[in-house]
């Protein structure tokens, strides 16, 4: 099962009537990955295409069908990628093998236990916190920008973070945002986290790129966690659990 973190994707392309050794490349190819104990891989047949020799393939073509251009794409750790591209690389000799660095960031299972989670530094002792302040009607598509911090902060395994909606305030432009009796008007939100001083410019170079108007601020705090023990947690790991 892959894991978390860095990984190599593969895509390959090849004709659907290419053959090897008297079978279909395409099937070959996915038998080898299958053997070899592959994470995953699958094959996708488009609708039309053209390679080299410019030629327009399509499914309404029949005298051409057989000729489709099919992919088939798997994502492995970037040594298990190494170890399989040479035998790849001489069983593709009509195609095109890509390879691109990407990262894992959930492989999950139906079914299956979870793989262990790397647990949380223990935050004690010096630390940073770090302010989010933004506007409650602050957006990124059509989602909340809060929400979609929020989000980032728990897909990058940040410690811990609250949201703190306003009743009052005012900002650089000097307009005034209050809780009215029937509806809210663009009230401020803040979204505070405390982690180890390391993390930080990750953690800001994450969320940058995200603020419209807004403000980031950093103070040095002095941190102490306490963690209650969850179910099925034993006392030696209890001080290193996030719920």
């Amino acid at each position: 099962m892959l894991s978390r973190g860095p990984a190599k994707k593969v895509t390959i392309y090849v004709n659907e009537d290419t053959r090897h050794r008297g079978d279909a490349l395409w099937s070959a190819v996915l038998h080898f990955l299958r053997t070899r104990h592959v994470a995953g891989a699958t094959v996708l047949r488009p609708i039309a295409g053209f390679g080299s020799h410019q030629v327009l393939h399509s499914l309404d073509q029949e005298e051409r069908m057989e000729h489709m251009p099919i992919r088939i794409e798997f994502i492995d750790s970037a040594e298990r990628v190494d170890e399989l591209l040479p035998v790849l690389y001489d069983m593709v000799e009509d195609g095109i093998i890509d390879v691109q660095e990407t990262n894992v960031i959930k492989a999950a299972v139906k079914g299956k236990k979870p793989e262990s989670r790397i647990p949380h530094a223990e935050i004690k002792g010096p630390a940073k916190l770090i302010r989010i302040y933004l506007g409650e009607s602050d957006k990124v598509n059509s989602d909340p920008l809060f929400d979609v911090i929020v989000k980032k902060l728990m897909m990058m395994e940040v410690a811990g973070a609250t949201v703190y909606r306003g009743i009052l305030g005012y900002g650089a432009k000097r307009h005034k945002h209050q809780e009215g009796l029937f509806l809210s008007r663009d009230l401020p939100v803040v979204i505070s986290v405390v982690e180890l001083p390391e993390r930080v410019d990750e953690i800001i170079g994450a969320i940058a790129p995200m603020m419209q108007d807004g403000l980031i601020v950093i103070s040095d705090v002095e941190a102490h966690r306490f963690v209650r023990t969850l179910p099925g947690n034993t006392s030696s790991n209890a001080s290193s659990t996030t719920s």
